[in-house]
């Protein structure tokens, strides 16, 4: 799936050396009203935000650091989630199809880890932040940003789980082509958000979810502590449906209920390898 990166009546790319972060920067964009999609990218954030005001680490020229801003036609505030399902699933196609080519031996799944971080096995290889404008029952616009642990071979912070491609492959991969593949798939899915068909959105999103096998248990922790429990589903407004060892349902909205982890296992880069 291929996806034009050429400004159009409909869409502008704005690329940027360095930003304080490319959500604050395109809030403040003043975007022709003909223009229904935005893109800036930055090569490096001086303070790139994370979900509840973390802070985002990524090395100067090495990673995918980006913004989409998108003014739905369509969507009511009901359905919101279903833009956090759309990037997460585009980037979760695309993580996947790179290690498909790169990794033959297929050794890494990768996940949609709720309500949108990408992982691979138990890693963190992207994170989103997604702010809305509602405007009565719809959306005046959204803007999503994003994340992408592209070409970095270190960490520095004390983020518990970071991963990245080239940590997973051993090899440095073309972000101008991922940026692309990454457009070409969020454009199919904004399209069928556009149409209003969610239900294959929704269904694709669960299937892929981190952890959600149906029926499996996993500890979690809310702030009553600690349980075991499976996830049953995400609903259309985000909320994660989970269902007790005791048999009970539990519904919690984003930052109400964590994942418990144990500690991740970084894979060494392979030895070989192709330059992508």
């Amino acid at each position: 799936m291929r996806f034009c990166l050429d400004d159009s009546p409909r869409f502008k790319m704005v690329e940027l050396e360095a930003t304080d972060s490319t959500n604050t920067f395109i809030a403040n964009y003043q975007m022709p009203p003909t223009i229904e999609m935005a893109l800036v990218t930055a090569e490096y954030q001086t303070s790139g935000r994370g979900q509840a005001g973390n802070h985002w680490e990524s090395a100067p020229g090495c990673n995918l650091l980006f913004s989409i801003l998108v003014r739905p036609k369509q969507l009511p505030a009901s359905q919101l989630f279903a833009l956090s399902e759309a990037i997460a699933l585009s980037l979760h196609a695309v993580v996947s199809e790179t290690l498909a080519a790169t990794d033959p031996a297929k050794q890494h799944r990768t996940f949609v880890k709720w309500p949108n971080d990408i992982y691979v096995d138990d890693n963190k290889i992207a994170g989103i932040l997604i702010e809305n404008e509602l405007c009565g029952q719809g959306i005046r616009r959204a803007i999503i940003g994003v994340g992408l642990n592209v070409n970095q071979q270190q960490f520095v912070s004390d983020a518990p789980n970071p991963i990245s491609l080239w940590q997973l492959t051993g090899i440095l991969h073309e972000r101008p082509f991922l940026m692309e593949a990454i457009m070409g798939h969020f454009n199919h899915w904004y399209a069928q958000i556009e149409h209003g068909a969610f239900e294959q959105l929704h269904a694709y999103y669960r299937q892929v979810l981190y952890r959600g096998q149906p029926g499996h248990l996993w500890p979690f922790a809310d702030q009553a502590g600690q349980f075991m429990a499976s996830i049953e589903g995400v609903e259309p407004d985000g909320y994660l449906v989970l269902k007790d060892a005791e048999g009970s349902m539990r519904r919690y909205a984003f930052k109400e209920v964590r994942f418990i982890h144990q500690t991740p296992v970084r894979p060494e880069p392979p030895t070989t390898g192709r330059p992508a």
